[in-house]
């Protein structure tokens, strides 16, 4: 029986080698992707990502995905357009925070929601503009009257902060 099959198996593969079938497929003439490396057991893994453009971000634990994207917020929601958009992005990323609080797996790391109203007052910050800075190093020199009592102010506190040592 498998003489038969056998037989039957390369008669087609014949038939399609006479027909061209197998003429300028991709990859022909090109080295075998990883041939003379070193066994890795999660090659299909790594080729499945890079093949589909994944981040590598996927095969992390759910509690190091969302340390991530928290460390990521600012980056993320500084081009949404309104308040309102930013804060549903960080309820939604609080709802996520708080479903695995709820049910931690994986390895115990320390998250936290995120505080919206933090958030909301970078983003506002961001879009406002840089902010204008004194660069005088003599209080002396500053002639702007709200800039000026600040300095006094901070010169009076390592004033009495030395008296006391």
């Amino acid at each position: 029986m498998t003489e038969a099959w056998d037989a039957a198996v390369e008669a087609q593969i014949r038939g399609a080698v006479q027909r061209g079938e197998f003429d300028n497929l991709p990859g022909m003439g090109k080295p075998i992707p990883g041939r003379g490396m070193p066994y890795d057991e999660s090659w299909w893994i790594k080729s499945f990502l890079e093949r589909e453009k994944l981040p590598s971000d996927l095969l992390l634990p759910t509690p190091l995905q969302l340390r991530r994207r928290i460390e990521q917020v600012p980056d993320e929601v500084r081009g949404l357009p309104t308040e309102q958009s930013v804060r549903d992005f960080v309820g939604q990323l609080n709802t996520q925070v708080v479903a695995w609080l709820r049910n931690p797996e994986g390895p115990r790391v320390a998250v936290r929601p995120v505080n919206a109203d933090e958030v909301v007052r970078r983003w506002r910050a961001e879009r406002a503009g840089p902010e204008v800075t004194v660069t005088a190093t003599d209080p002396a020199t500053v002639t702007d009257p709200a800039v000026a009592p600040a300095r006094r102010a901070r010169r009076r506190w390592w004033l009495r902060w030395r008296r006391r040592g």
